[in-house]
């Protein structure tokens, strides 16, 4: 199959279930069959034959958060990780073309450390509550509140608010973020909960938003008290968008990366992590000896992101993701200090 050209879709026999495609993506099921049903895979199996050609043609190079399903996180994704992990691997890429299977604040991230080059969001529908919690008014009513304190802004925002920011943050590196500005305060936002987990590990007063994650604020410690009856050798792993009861409960907090080299290093019989659903799934197919509790909290923005979207979106070059170019100026210092962070690369 080649590619019909921009302005085309795929006829229905380039995505039937051939021989052909069964024998090319066989490798791929062999790690998926776990995860994704048998009878499931004649659906996913062409779309990824198909991205999978179709992204060589295309120069392109497929992005995949943490919480995407198994069948695009390890069925097409070139690269994957956590919000650090994808702009990290963004600023590095070689590719003409950035597919960002994520949300919309990725994407625009991506765009900021790729001025040059084409990227590309499946579907541009696909938010955050937390970008969501916060404007770029909001931040400038903030700095008139506290005049002279620091803004350090949480990557899951539009890349208007990391324009009026001093710095980015991760999960991953929001303390050192917080504490590499050298001020007794600091504006943290929007995470409300993140910016409190923060708060008890450091001396800075810490000045919160009440932005809050939709799938990480529905747990609850109730939920992990009564996983811990059910398994008694259960490890949970928490993620610090979650309740600060959550994370009391939990015996480890950490970022999508943290928790899995947590995973990867103690090993566990049993373990249940408190975030996305599909992370859970995407983990397990890397380590098939521990067995994985799964609360499905479904984060309904990943979940816009679809195989079948994927490919409209390297045939057609659908749906183009801009920055005006004196907010993403701002917003790129920001987020390159971040990058630049001694420990930002843990």
């Amino acid at each position: 199959m080649n590619a019909k050209g921009l302005g085309q879709v795929l006829a229905p026999e380039d995505l039937d279930f051939t021989p052909e495609v069964e024998h090319s993506t066989a490798a791929v099921y062999e790690r998926l069959r776990d995860v994704i049903p048998e009878i499931e895979w004649p659906v996913h199996a062409p779309y990824i034959a198909a991205i999978r050609r179709l992204k060589a043609e295309r120069k392109a190079v497929i992005l995949a958060h943490n919480y995407q399903a198994p069948e695009i996180f390890h069925g097409v994704a070139d690269l994957t990780g956590d919000s650090l992990a994808l702009a990290q691997e963004a600023a590095q890429t070689e590719a003409e073309r950035i597919v960002l299977c994520g949300v919309h604040f990725m994407a625009e991230t991506a765009k900021l450390l790729n001025p040059e080059k084409t990227v590309l969001i499946p579907d541009p529908e696909a938010g955050c509550s937390l970008a969501d919690a916060i404007t770029a008014d909001d931040v400038r009513l903030l700095r008139q509140r506290y005049p002279g304190v620091p803004v350090v802004t949480y990557v899951n925002t539009s890349a208007a608010v990391k324009a009026e920011s001093d710095l980015c943050c991760t999960s991953a590196n929001a303390l050192e973020a917080v504490e590499s500005l050298g001020c007794d305060r600091v504006i943290l936002l929007p995470d409300e909960y993140l910016g409190r987990y923060v708060a008890g590990q450091t001396k800075v007063q810490v000045i919160l938003w009440r932005g809050h994650c939709e799938v990480h604020e529905r747990f609850s410690a109730q939920e992990l008290r009564d996983y811990r009856r059910q398994y008694r050798d259960l490890v949970i792993l928490a993620h610090p968008e979650c309740p600060p009861d959550v994370l009391a409960a939990a015996d480890f907090v950490g970022s999508t990366a943290g928790m899995i080299r947590h995973v990867g290093m103690l090993r566990p019989r049993r373990v249940v992590m408190v975030t996305e659903c599909s992370m859970s799934d995407n983990v397990a197919v890397e380590y098939p000896d521990i067995q994985f509790v799964r609360p499905c909290n479904l984060c309904p923005h990943m979940k816009r992101v679809t195989l079948p979207k994927i490919l409209n979106s390297l045939l057609n070059d659908e749906y183009v993701v801009e920055v005006e170019a004196g907010i993403a100026e701002r917003a790129r210092r920001a987020v390159q200090r971040m990058l630049d962070l001694p420990k930002a690369g843990r």
